[in-house]
């Protein structure tokens, strides 16, 4: 019986950790790794570079495990239904998966997702979400669900990480709003 109750006592733990992402993300003042990706945006294919996204603005960097999955399809669509909040304070956002790459195009313009109203970053073998620490301890090769807000300057201005797509939104804007705030 003792055997059998430790076995349910480690698999739990196991469980619980295999269920949170990496908790080593990048610390806020820390420099944002640069990057420029393969995107898509409305299900057109563009490159986005960071440095070049922050000449206009802060930046909001999610990352997300896979396009077209339930909790990502939740995400997207929050980022987009708020984006005109985002845009009002001189914010780009831009989400960035290695999971389902594939499919970014048409995640990227259908209405019940991204709409065409931000881009999405392809992240082959999750070098981006490497240089983030920002990977997803339960499916190796996939980000996990992190948001950075990089202010104009390049470094990092907060991280919110959750599983849950739900605050993800009023996190980042918050945190814009802040560097607004700050000047």
């Amino acid at each position: 019986m003792k055997t059998f109750v430790a076995a349910i006592a480690v698999g739990a733990a196991a469980a619980a950790m295999l269920a949170t992402p990496a908790a080593a993300e990048l610390k806020v003042g820390a420099k944002a790794p640069d990057f420029s990706a393969q995107a898509y945006l409305a299900g057109a294919p563009t490159t986005f570079k960071l440095a070049d996204a922050l000449k206009k603005g802060p930046v909001v960097v999610y990352f997300f495990p896979a396009a077209h999955t339930k909790g990502c399809n939740i995400e997207a669509h929050l980022f987009s239904e708020a984006i005109d909040k985002f845009k009002a304070e001189k914010a780009m956002v831009i989400g960035v998966t290695a999971g389902n790459i594939a499919q970014l195009a048409d995640f990227s313009k259908e209405t019940e997702y991204c709409g065409g109203k931000f881009t999405v970053a392809a992240d082959p073998d999750a070098k981006i979400a490497k240089q983030y620490d920002s990977m997803l301890t339960m499916r190796p090769g996939w980000s996990s669900r992190t948001s950075y807000v990089i202010a104009q300057n390049g470094s990092i201005a907060s991280v919110y990480s959750s599983l849950s797509p739900d605050d993800h939104v009023n996190q980042t804007l918050a945190a814009v709003k802040a560097l607004h705030d700050k000047k």
